[in-house]
């Protein structure tokens, strides 16, 4: 049995039992002659030597298995760990202390509570996807791609406030059983597989079946709309997936798109995307509709809007992310434009018809108000 003393994150109790799988006792507890300080590198926490002390939690006896446990979550992070003398409230303890490697940059003093408020939920979601594959992916691999996993975390909180369910079944616990689950490819986008069972119309539960699931994070798009003008602006770049369906034609007119990071709101993605992608300040957004665009084997969830702006001509560029290897371009048309590309194929995704028979039904409204 091993006493362990933590500093950081898992003093928020959540993660901490999300982490070892189960609830556990904890005490306040302070390591003399050091700090904790933020990280310059991200939200999280680090440790080093100082004046005062480090205020934290101390678990008492954790079994081997939570100290295995811990050591996955921590481990790939590249700390190392020392035993050392800490005050517990009930008395001294020599516990086991996760250590940053030395050097790593710091910036303002610690702080739990700010941590919890911006990142608590979101880690606590990511942590179950990151211990569901203990002992299957070693923990190094998992980290290189802990930014993305932080992006499906923060997806499943956006989930956990589901649709109304008047016409179609209401799930319920028990309703879905996994019997086996595994992850046969990580790396910006991830797959995994599960074996599992599901409640069928008439009430009983179905055979065990095979299903995989393509991630790849919650996503937004917005198209610029000038109603003054009443044009809108479209982007053009090579799409990987009608390349390896085989279409001659990977170059797709989409509105601008791009992933929801962990730390924003699908709205904020929205302007942030359309900086980088078009250079444009959006003014109000107009939500389209929130959707799954291909259900039956993608988690992608989608939030698209019109944007209000002004498009005045000489707008349009090239643009992109460089270390994102976008390649963009974008172009200006004037609404009946759009439809005419609507009617003959050429805009052929899911979110710009979407969004452009949503503008054909609002667009009196937008121009006229």
């Amino acid at each position: 049995m091993t006493d362990m003393f933590f500093y950081g994150t898992l003093c928020h109790q959540p993660l901490l039992d999300r982490v070892l799988g189960h609830a556990v006792p904890v005490e306040p507890a302070e390591l003399d002659g050091h700090e904790v300080l933020w990280s310059s590198e991200g939200p999280w926490p680090v440790i080093r030597q100082g004046a005062g002390c480090a205020r934290g939690m101390l678990l008492r006896g954790a079994s081997a298995e939570d100290v295995a446990r811990l050591d996955f979550y921590e481990g790939g992070f590249g700390y190392t760990t020392a035993h050392l003398a800490v005050r517990g409230a009930v008395g001294p303890a020599q516990a086991l202390v996760y250590l940053p490697p030395g050097g790593a940059p710091v910036a303002d003093p610690w702080c739990l509570a700010d941590w919890v408020r911006d990142w608590g939920a979101i880690a606590v979601a990511t942590a179950g996807d990151f211990m569901a594959l203990y002992g299957q992916v070693p923990a190094e691999v998992l980290v290189r791609r802990y930014r993305q996993m932080l992006v499906r975390g923060a997806s499943r909180l956006r989930a956990a406030v589901a649709a109304p369910a008047t016409l179609r079944h209401e799930a319920g616990p028990g309703d879905v059983v996994v019997e086996h689950f595994r992850q046969p490819y990580a790396h910006f986008f991830a797959v995994e597989e599960y074996d599992l069972r599901h409640r069928r119309f008439d009430g009983t539960m179905g055979a065990r079946i095979n299903r995989a699931v393509f991630l790849s994070g919650d996503a937004v798009t917005v198209l610029p709309y000038d109603p003054l003008r009443d044009r809108v602006l479209l982007v053009e770049q090579f799409r990987a997936g009608p390349y390896g369906r085989g279409d001659p034609q990977p170059w797709l007119l989409e509105p601008i798109a791009g992933r929801v990071d962990p730390d924003e709101t699908p709205e904020a993605a929205a302007r942030r995307e359309a900086m980088e992608e078009a250079g444009l300040r959006l003014g109000t957004l107009e939500k389209v509709a929130d959707y799954y665009p291909s259900p039956g084997a993608k988690s992608e969830y989608l939030y698209s809007y019109v944007a209000v702006c002004d498009l005045p001509d000489g707008v349009t560029g090239l643009f992109g992310v460089e270390a994102e290897a976008e390649d963009i371009r974008s172009h200006l048309v004037t609404f009946d434009q759009l439809m005419a590309l609507v009617a003959r194929g050429e805009v052929n995704n899911a979110p710009l018809l979407i969004t452009a028979f949503w503008l054909q039904r609002e667009r009196m409204r937008l121009r006229w108000g």
